[in-house]
């Protein structure tokens, strides 16, 4: 750990022992866009299945480039910021502003992770630019299966995105893949390791789809998920093993179990972005572990809502309304850090798409700050508790 990221820490975990941050957010994640180039069957927001589409004005919205300025001077004066997400409700790619966005956040020396599909990439312009890490939205692993989670889609894009993903590897860039699991891919997931081999993927996140209004008709098959407990991880595990292929597929596979049980050595880690958010039925302990959100990471959307975490409904504010730095040491935030200190959780939570890095700071507090001070910032009081991990 640097010495930058030591006195982060440091910063961070004071806040937490008093309940107040001492300075800002170390990880922002903004949405610049609502707009997307893609309709994957999964999507909340832009999928054909939906029984209720988004409005056109939704799904023209953006974050000017002038606003865009104004947040990163703010989160520059905040002095706290290591690390930027740049992402959508759509792809951040068709945003016009995109690459001065990009050049604005690495003229910070900020980490940026880049959350896209990479199809509207015009890849001469965006391989240059020092791009950290990117996480590619790939959901399938042929032409067929590429084409089925993209409807409008065939393999020309399919055949793009790999050339895009050879260039980006040349760049030295961490570029990780995501592979959604529905009724489409399910049967690739063993395939999607020798892709993520074939283009030298420094992991590749398996994830459940989270589906709702509509979404739901793609599902897997309850046979899928048995095949896949009782035969597909394992192939998939046993060529990621052959292959050298880093994957979260331990992870998925308690996704597919619906379980997260407790254990006596509380080990988790802290894979940014790597939520856990697919099947409804894959709930967390939230209770357990506590969340830490309100003092290391916050969102905000394209509408310019600024977010507690990655759940939608639970809202600070508005960059229409307030600047970013009034708002993170403003009443409200402070109040629903108060109330999750407190251990009141919203509906929501125990589905937290944050869980595995809340696991990991809940443990840096247990284990630097000690049993008490964990107590007090969890809402555990007297109880007992439990350690957890993720198992299968």
């Amino acid at each position: 750990m640097s010495g930058k990221q030591s006195a982060r820490t440091a910063r961070i975990l004071d806040g937490i022992a008093t309940g107040v941050p001492t300075g800002g957010p170390s990880t922002v994640h903004v949405d610049v866009t609502n707009a997307c180039n893609a309709a994957c069957i999964t999507c909340w927001d832009h999928s054909p299945l939906l029984t209720e589409a988004r409005p056109p004005s939704w799904k023209k919205r953006r974050l000017e480039l002038a606003r865009f300025t104004e947040l990163v001077d703010d989160l520059a004066a905040l002095g706290s910021v290591g690390s930027i997400v740049l992402s959508g409700m759509g792809d951040p790619l068709v945003h016009p502003d995109i690459y001065e966005m990009i050049a604005l956040v690495k003229r910070q020396g900020w980490h940026l992770t880049l959350m896209t599909n990479l199809i509207a990439a015009d890849i001469d312009r965006l391989a240059p630019l020092g791009v950290d890490a990117f996480l590619i939205g790939v959901h399938g692993a042929t032409p067929a299966t590429y084409a089925a989670f993209h409807p409008g889609w065939d393999e020309r894009e399919f055949f793009r995105l790999c050339s895009h993903l050879r260039r980006l590897h040349a760049t030295g860039a961490q570029v990780r893949h995501v592979q959604v699991i529905n009724r489409d891919t399910a049967p690739e997931v063993p395939a999607m390791v020798r892709f993520g081999a074939l283009f030298k993927a420094a992991r590749v996140n398996f994830k459940l789809a989270s589906l709702t209004g509509g979404t739901e008709a793609c599902r897997i098959t309850d046979d899928q998920r048995a095949w896949l407990r009782t035969e597909g991880v394992a192939q998939a595990r046993a060529l990621a093993t052959e292959l050298g292929v880093a994957t979260n597929l331990d992870l998925f596979e308690a996704q597919l179990a619906a379980a997260i049980v407790p254990d006596g050595d509380g080990t988790g880690d802290d894979r940014d972005e790597t939520d856990l958010d697919g099947d409804p039925s894959a709930t967390v302990p939230i209770a357990e572990v506590g969340c830490f959100m309100g003092h290391v990471y916050t969102r905000i959307t394209a509408t310019l809502d600024v977010l507690y975490c990655c759940n939608t409904a639970v809202r600070v504010g508005s960059l229409a309304d307030a600047r970013f730095r009034d708002l993170w040491h403003g009443p409200v935030w402070q109040g629903l850090r108060d109330r999750l200190r407190g251990g009141d959780y919203f509906p929501g939570c125990e589905r937290c798409g944050k869980f595995e890095q809340n696991l990991a700071w809940s443990e840096r507090v247990r284990a630097r700050l000690g049993e008490e001070v964990w107590r007090a910032a969890t809402g555990a009081g007297a109880r007992p508790v439990k350690r957890l991990r993720v198992v299968s």
